[in-house]
């Protein structure tokens, strides 16, 4: 312990060093009630096989009973115990503790994080019986709330976000990431290690409320071989998986989509590159092999290079370049140079500015962007890569006040459709654009129960959308599912199960998808006074990246998938600002506004 320096006040949810192991302790002889509970609580956030130490706490009965992986509900402060005398008997034999605290979130038998209600209260009992022992009459726990009662830093602590995969309803190289939650370590009660967790869960299917959208390509009832609890890569970072004999007959094809759901999600647990998937038989023959290299299904449908554009001070929609990275000397030949950015107008009509715009997103291709004018009223699309025809699209807003309301700014998902908001109050809706053209689609969106969507982003696998929706003077970010029936071809489109996607958020000013399952967030939390960038996860959990620094004043924000792109912003103060990797927020461009990457 360190007997010098500042004393500095911390949070308790802070992230803990994933390396920190807790080994429980089991309970004294003649422990007082409260020390029973206490080292319960604590025997709880350790990695002991089965919990054996933790059920040295609770009767015979309860220790049989008790199931500590049918859920783990995870408290902000940790769990509080207090006595409650009310209901025990007067002659001491039994004592009861009411446990409070904050509830943050419930992750279920499937591993999903559910996050609670915002100002609710957790408020369990444990109650304790005195029953004989080898040195007389012990207190042990005899009824205790279900599952795992975690604090948030031994959750962090224990628990890691992995994304698993599956192929998006009706196509065959579509994946879609599933957020779940593994434990870091060896799991006490299948003594799986983080690998077997992992492979496991993809095994077990999509969680509830992915599993409308998107299926799996192992058939129903694969297991790991019986036995298996130790998955490893070898020294060519290849990984064999066993499986039982449901998996033992399927053909090459559907066992080479098998091998891409774990391969992929193998990829986001490791930091390392997986060479290969290789699938086998539970009689140890093989089954199929998957090689990185092999692995053409996409997780998304954007370049390994997109593009960072933004609308110029006349409304025209432009490309920033890095001068360092593209060869383009100081003198801004290319368009102009604000610091080490190269800027450059598109191709085609919007380039050119013969619509001016006010708000704008380019297509996952990079072939078409769609835009408002400036006065809120009406959509655009058009090519930015030659000289083509700009289309005014069949979206209109008749708000009173486009200027205030109107149409909110467009995004594209990975099919090539074209999403947009209508704001105009008397008549509130989510539109759909078929390939960015013909007759709108008015989107029923459940849950919203008469509020107003301020602001679309698609998610690139077009299955899950991003919403800033506005009801009682706050705007929260809700995530939806996107649901298609009928017609493969001109399905009917409905936005399903909204949850919250930053749920410690009063306040969201701007959004974008950050990665296959990742959001970057800005906003106020409830009752704070300052403007945060947070990375958060779609099921509400935050993101291992964390909290950003903070720019001035940021209306919009654009993130790309590949996480070593630069984040960019816009800042009433600074303009167009750029935050890369490991460095400081700089501005990029002075004069300008509505930064995107494609989508």
């Amino acid at each position: 312990m360190p007997d010098s320096g500042d004393v500095h006040a911390v949070q308790a949810s802070q992230r803990a060093d994933s390396q920190v192991q807790v080994y429980a302790v089991p309970p004294r002889e003649g422990a007082a009630a409260d020390e029973i509970v206490d080292g319960f609580l604590e025997a709880m956030t350790s990695d002991d096989p089965q919990f054996a130490t933790a059920r040295k706490y609770l009767t015979p009965q309860a220790a049989r009973a008790w199931k500590p992986d049918l859920a783990t509900t995870v408290l902000a402060d940790g769990p509080n115990p207090e006595p409650n005398r009310t209901n025990d008997k007067g002659d001491s034999s039994s004592f009861t503790f009411t446990v409070t605290g904050k509830p943050v979130a419930v992750v279920d038998k499937q591993h999903a994080y559910q996050p609670a209600r915002p100002r609710t209260t957790y408020n369990e009992t444990i109650h304790l019986v005195r029953e004989s022992g080898p040195g007389g009459k012990e207190w042990r726990i005899d009824s205790l709330p279900e599952g795992l009662l975690l604090g948030q830093s031994d959750f962090q602590r224990i628990y890691r976000s992995v994304n698993k995969y599956y192929f998006a309803s009706g196509q065959e190289r579509l994946l879609v990431a599933d957020p779940v939650y593994v434990r870091q370590r060896n799991d006490p009660e299948t003594q799986m290690n983080l690998v077997t967790q992992t492979v496991m869960t993809v095994l077990e299917g999509p969680t509830n409320w992915l599993r409308p959208v998107v299926s799996s390509r192992f058939p129903s009832g694969t297991e790991l071989k019986e036995g298996t609890t130790a998955l490893s890569f070898d020294d060519r970072n290849a990984l064999k998986v066993p499986l039982n004999e449901r998996a033992s007959n399927v053909g090459g094809g559907q066992c080479r989509k098998m091998a891409a759901q774990v391969l992929f999600t193998l990829r986001d647990l490791t930091a390392t590159r997986v060479s290969q998937v290789e699938l086998d038989r539970a009689d140890g023959s093989q089954l199929c092999v998957l090689s990185g290299d092999q692995a053409d299904y996409a997780p998304d449908h954007i370049s390994s290079n997109p593009g960072q554009y933004f609308l110029d001070s006349q409304g025209r929609l432009a490309r920033m370049r890095d001068a360092v990275r593209d060869g383009t000397d100081s003198t801004g030949t290319s368009g102009g140079t604000d610091g080490d950015v190269v800027t450059q107008q598109v191709a085609g009509p919007l380039g050119r500015g013969e619509q001016k715009l006010r708000t704008v997103a380019v297509a996952r291709n990079e072939q078409d962007a769609a835009g408002v004018s400036t006065d809120g009223r009406s959509l655009y699309v058009a090519p930015i890569v030659s000289d083509g025809e700009l289309v005014k699209t069949l979206v209109t807003s008749q708000s009173k006040d486009p200027a205030k309301d109107g149409l909110s700014a467009p995004s594209w998902d990975g099919r090539g459709d074209l999403w947009v908001a209508d704001r105009d109050p008397d008549h509130s809706r989510l539109l759909r654009l078929e390939k960015g053209a013909g007759q709108p689609q008015e989107v029923d969106v459940a849950g919203l129960n008469g509020a107003r969507i301020e602001q679309v982003r698609m998610s690139a696998d077009g299955v899950r959308i991003a919403l800033l929706v506005a009801e009682g003077g706050h705007t929260t970010l809700r995530i939806g599912r996107v649901e298609r029936i009928g017609d493969p071809e001109h399905p009917q489109v409905s936005v399903v199960e909204l949850r919250p996607g930053a749920p410690q958020m009063e306040d969201v000013t701007a959004v974008s998808w950050a990665g296959r399952s990742r959001l970057v967030v800005v906003g106020k939390e409830s009752g704070g006074l300052q403007q945060q960038l947070r990375y958060m996860q779609t099921d509400g959990s935050t993101s291992a990246a964390g909290n950003v620094p903070g720019a001035n004043r940021v209306t919009e924000i654009a993130a790309a998938d590949d996480e070593r792109l630069p984040l960019v912003a816009h800042s009433k103060e600074d303009g167009i600002v750029r935050l890369p990797p490991g460095a400081n927020w700089k501005t990029a461009v002075k004069t300008g506004s509505s930064p995107v990457y494609p989508g």
